[in-house]
């Protein structure tokens, strides 16, 4: 596996670095991502936060300006929660443990083990989707429905020792690259995990009419009207040739992104 990752291997702008906090930027905005749309996203995200403390002073609408063309903008209010914290107990720094990682707003096994594995050459168990896909192909060819606690400590024996063990970037550069050749070429092993489900359509969404509904109360710093909100995506939903937005749903949207910290709410008015 490890020949046919370096015969695969793609040269991407997070490779090859040694700052966790940059690592960490990549892998979030690399989650449920395309690799080709996050490059100049994160580029650019690193050119306005080049460190954790820069996006601990940074405001919230900002981080989501930013954010804006990636999707799930929870990931970027998580990276914010996760660079508060770090500002405040970490003197700036990001844990450089796998645990420390852990605790963090966000950050997940695989998460936090691509952080240990890109930034600081610690290997771990690090099962991400292409990495995933490669172990389903080359192990389980006959099997459907393989969990990923079945597929975990296959992962970590082969993490764990040899070659993995001595480079763990290049061992894991080589399954994420080899796992999305899989992909592209029409295999797409991860369809036999138990965790894989088939991503809903965005248009006309809940997702969809949450991005727009964040989009639009962004734009406008000073406040927006909640009623006119709402008949501002109706009227875009009617373009799009879809029905109006039923009030009790998008009550519903905007106590969600309320709740999460997108913005506030002053009696009507919606407040980045």
């Amino acid at each position: 596996m490890l020949a046919r990752g370096d015969e695969l291997y793609r040269a991407l702008p997070w490779r090859h670095i040694d700052d966790p906090y940059a690592v960490l930027v990549s892998e979030i905005m690399l989650q449920q991502t395309q690799v080709a749309r996050v490059g100049r996203f994160w580029e650019r995200f690193l050119a306005a936060f080049p460190t954790v403390d820069a996006l601990a002073a940074a405001a919230v609408p900002d981080v989501l300006e930013l954010w804006q063309g990636l999707g799930y903008n929870r990931r970027a209010l998580a990276l914010k929660r996760t660079a508060d914290q770090c500002a405040a107990e970490g003197e700036g720094r990001l844990p450089d443990t796998y645990e420390g990682l852990l605790a963090l707003p966000g950050i997940g096994p695989a998460t936090a083990a691509g952080v240990m594995a890109f930034a600081h050459q610690v290997p771990g168990v690090y099962v991400e989707t292409n990495v995933r896909a490669v172990f389903l192909h080359e192990l389980f060819p006959d099997r459907d429905g393989v969990s990923d606690r079945e597929l975990a400590p296959t992962v970590a024996a082969a993490a764990l020792c040899g070659p993995a063990a001595a480079d763990p970037r290049r061992w894991y550069y080589g399954l994420l690259d080899y796992g999305a050749h899989l992909k592209a070429t029409g295999v797409n092993p991860t369809r036999r995990s138990a965790s894989y489900s088939r991503q809903s359509a965005f248009e006309g969404s809940r997702r969809q009419k949450r991005a727009w509904i964040v989009r639009r109360v962004l734009a406008a710093p000073e406040g927006s009207e909640a009623p006119c909100v709402l008949a501002e995506l109706s009227a875009a939903e009617a373009g799009a040739g879809r029905p109006a937005v039923d009030e009790a749903l998008f009550a519903s949207i905007v106590d969600d992104l309320v709740a999460e910290g997108f913005f506030r709410r002053e009696g009507a008015l919606l407040i980045p």
